[in-house]
């Protein structure tokens, strides 16, 4: 075991989840920009702006998917590699690298046919409107041609950051998403691409990131050594990057599942700008989640090293930091939406109609961000301990269990407001739950070290 990974079974908690942490932090908000500054170069398009990003917020449903297969993948291998290396099983740790790598490119090639051939029937069975197909097939098209680069990046950034240099993995992100702003704006208003320049900058800027993450470990600087035989499937290796990456990826199949639902609901109660009001919150959301997200990826390799050395004060201790932290970001984002939503709002389109229905909206869908950090944090930190069906409920009860009914109920009721106030009650009661079930495991953890005196006095 190098020192790389001794570290996370002796460092201080704090100066480990900074290390982790921070890198992951940028890493998911450089991924998040990468969806983020698309809206806002897309939005802004003069004549059709409220239109394209209308377009776009149809095709959410699709990126959500890949996104899922990608931290399916991600996930998964990242958290199998930190348990394996603190069981002290670095063989085994190295082997599930091209076991991944050849799960990203299967399964991006899977997305990029499928999509192509049923685009069409897709986008209308996700809210594609006669008026907004033509700019939702122009984008959509062209992402699912990269689906491959797309998942490699996202697969990449995990294992690197488990790896032991969550650094590279940062500086991998950030230069791809500075690739996509220049080609966003190059394409877009250089070269008058429209809503394709955005798509194709998109493309280009994920091939460079995964590119990278491949030369990464083809030049032998890695920690963990890759190796040509690992490529070839291992049907043990496979179950075990699925059984743990299943509860990110069911989150993500759910977030589409809602997507499709509440493009639906929209256009029933708010027409076609309601789902381009949904296009620009779910962005600002997106910003002010991402922070979460970046803390529990950094939190996962510490976590899954002390819980596989029986470390569990130190996993523990882990988790009252990251949720302290988490919630800390989401206090100051609630504040910063309630007081100025003018201001996150007009980024991303400037049409008067279009933004008042976004504010509306964006307060509202919003209520709850102070409490989610509890949800977010706890269900990583059970998918770090490796139960992954405890993991996957968890993570649907916020996602599909409580919100879908939400979606159905609240808007015959409340109208577009019902829409707007169904997330917020699904994240105050999921997370209620979430803090149950985090206090009976720590209970468990007592209970052991208990047995384990009894059996040293004996």
């Amino acid at each position: 075991m190098n020192n790389s990974q001794h570290v996370l079974g002796t460092e201080s908690i704090g100066k480990l989840l900074l290390k982790y942490s921070v890198p992951a932090i940028i890493g998911m908000m450089v991924n998040a920009l990468y969806n983020v500054v698309d809206r806002m170069f897309i939005g802004n398009i003069p004549g059709v702006g409220p239109l394209a990003i209308t377009g776009l917020g149809v095709t959410m449903p699709i990126m959500t998917i890949i996104l899922a297969f990608g931290m399916l993948i991600g996930v998964g291998s990242a958290t199998n590699i930190s348990i394996r290396l603190g069981q002290k099983r670095k063989e085994e740790a190295e082997s599930i690298i091209g076991n991944a790598i050849s799960l990203s490119v299967i399964i991006g090639i899977l997305i990029t046919v499928i999509g192509i051939l049923f685009s069409n029937s897709i986008l209308k069975a996700f809210g594609a409107s006669d008026a907004t197909l033509v700019y939702a097939k122009a984008y959509i098209s062209i992402i699912l041609f990269g689906s491959v680069f797309n998942i490699l990046g996202m697969m990449f950034n995990n294992i690197i950051r488990g790896d032991g240099n969550p650094k590279l993995s940062a500086i991998i992100m950030t230069v791809g998403c500075a690739t996509n702003i220049v080609l966003d704006a190059l394409f877009i208003f250089g070269f008058n691409m429209g809503i394709q320049g955005a798509a194709f900058a998109t493309v280009i800027s994920q091939a460079v990131t995964a590119l990278w993450g491949i030369s990464y470990y083809l030049r032998g600087k890695s920690n963990l050594k890759f190796r040509k035989s690992s490529l070839k499937l291992n049907k043990n290796i496979i179950k075990a990057i699925c059984a743990i990456g299943s509860a990110p990826f069911a989150m993500q199949i759910a977030a589409s599942m809602i997507q499709v639902l509440n493009n639906q609901a929209l256009s029933t109660y708010g027409g076609d700008l309601s789902i381009g009001a949904m296009a620009t919150i779910s962005s600002i959301a997106m910003i002010f989640l991402m922070p979460s997200f970046g803390l529990v990826q950094g939190m996962q390799p510490i976590v899954g090293f002390n819980y596989g050395a029986k470390n569990y004060d130190r996993a523990k201790k882990t988790f009252i930091i990251s949720v302290l932290a988490s919630t800390s970001f989401f206090v100051v984002g609630a504040l910063v939406i309630q007081i100025a939503p003018q201001v996150l709002v007009g980024m991303f389109n400037k049409d008067a109609e279009l933004m008042n229905i976004t504010i509306n909206g964006l307060r509202k869908y919003t209520l709850a961000l102070p409490m989610i950090g509890i949800s977010i944090v706890g269900t990583n930190y059970i998918q770090s301990t490796g139960r992954a069906k405890m993991a996957m409920v968890l993570s649907l009860l916020r996602q599909v269990i409580i919100l879908i009914p939400m979606i159905l109920i609240l808007p015959k009721f409340l109208g577009l407001d019902g829409v707007w106030f169904a997330q917020p009650t699904a994240d105050a009661i999921s997370s209620i739950l979430t803090a149950i079930v985090i206090f009976k495991e720590f209970r468990s953890y007592e209970k052991t070290e208990d047995k384990l005196e009894e059996i040293n006095a004996i």
